[in-house]
C-alpha cells in the first residue's frame, strides 16, 4: 500500500493553491497520466463543498477510471479525497494549506492507496515516489504559470 506524505513551501498564498488544487476539471490541462477529468455533480455539506468527479488516469498500456469525493473545506483550505468506484481498493488524499507568516504557503499533501490489480500495484510501486513528486512538482508548475514566478 503506497502512501506519500510531503510538505512544500511556496510562494503562493495558501488561498490561490486551494483554488488551483480545488479545480479538479482542469486537471487534463496539466497533471502528468490524467487523460480526462468530469465533475459527475457538486453540492453543499455544511461548511464544505462536496464534488463527486471521475478522473482518467493513462500510465503506459494501463487506462482507468475512478471515481472519488472530494470534499473542498474553504474556511480552513484543506481538501479531502476519498475513493467512489474504479481501480483501487481504496484511496485517500489529503491538500491542507497554510499561509507563512512572511509570506508563501506550506502546502501540504498526503495519499494513501492500493490498486484491485495486482500488476498495477507492482507497475506504480516501482516508480511510486518519482509519481508522486512529479504530480506535486505539476502543481507548482501550474501555479507558476496561473499566478506568475515569485520567490
Amino acid at each position: 500500500m503506497p502512501t506519500h506524505s510531503e510538505t512544500r513551501q511556496l510562494p503562493y498564498t495558501a488561498q490561490e493553491m486551494y483554488d488551483l488544487v480545488g479545480d479538479v476539471a482542469k486537471y487534463p490541462q496539466f497533471l502528468p497520466w490524467c487523460a480526462a477529468a468530469r465533475i459527475r455533480r457538486t453540492f453543499a455539506a455544511g461548511a464544505a463543498e462536496v464534488m463527486e468527479a471521475d478522473l482518467v488516469i493513462s500510465f503506459k498500456v494501463f487506462r482507468e477510471k475512478f471515481g472519488s469525493r472530494v470534499t473542498l473545506w474553504p474556511t480552513d483550505l484543506v481538501i479531502d479525497t476519498e475513493y467512489l468506484d474504479g481501480p483501487f481498493k481504496f484511496l485517500k488524499s489529503q491538500w491542507k494549506f497554510t499561509d507563512r507568516p512572511e509570506g508563501g504557503c506550506d502546502v501540504a499533501f498526503f495519499v494513501d492507496f492500493e490498486f484491485k490489480n495486482v500488476v498495477l500495484q507492482k507497475v506504480i510501486g516501482v516508480v511510486f515516489n518519482e509519481a508522486m513528486q512529479r504530480i506535486v512538482k505539476a502543481f507548482e508548475n501550474r501555479a507558476a504559470a496561473l499566478y506568475g514566478t515569485r520567490t
